[in-house]
């Protein structure tokens, strides 16, 4: 606790300009221990089973379309090289009227350049292909 022993002239009458600031530190310590020791209680969580973590791979379907982009930007239907997009876009034409409609999978080669993986999903899209996906390795774990 704090305390006032007058001033150093020996003025008693003296007005302190300070704000005792001990006890309100006391009572805000008292009350953050009550808040932590209560907190818990109060808050009682459901008790849930959370889901675990499951990576499969995906099951390429007969129907799906692979494209693989090489390197040097080169497209490959399914292990047919295209002369460019057009005739890409002549094969995918085929198949967007299939029912249902089968996946696009696309393989870009991680040295290809954006602009040649942007030509074919470009094309997919022309030919009115509703789903296109990105195949990638998945991260070693280690």
């Amino acid at each position: 606790m704090g305390m006032s022993v007058g001033s150093d002239s020996g003025d008693d009458d003296a007005v302190l300009s300070e704000i005792n600031t001990t006890p309100l530190v006391d009572v805000m310590l008292v009350l953050l221990i009550i808040f932590l020791v209560t907190s818990p209680v109060v808050l009682k969580l459901q008790k849930i089973e959370l889901p675990k973590e499951l990576n499969q791979p995906i099951q390429a379907k007969p129907e799906n379309v692979n494209i693989v982009v090489n390197k040097d930007g080169d497209i490959y239907w399914n292990q047919k090289k295209m002369a460019d997009t057009n005739e890409l876009f002549d094969f995918l034409k085929e198949q967007a009227v299939k029912i249902p409609q089968p996946e696009v999978h696309v393989r870009g080669d991680k040295d290809a350049r954006y602009e040649s993986v942007g030509k074919v999903i470009y094309t997919t899209q022309r030919a009115g292909i509703q789903k296109v996906g990105f195949i990638t390795e998945p991260p070693d774990r280690g």
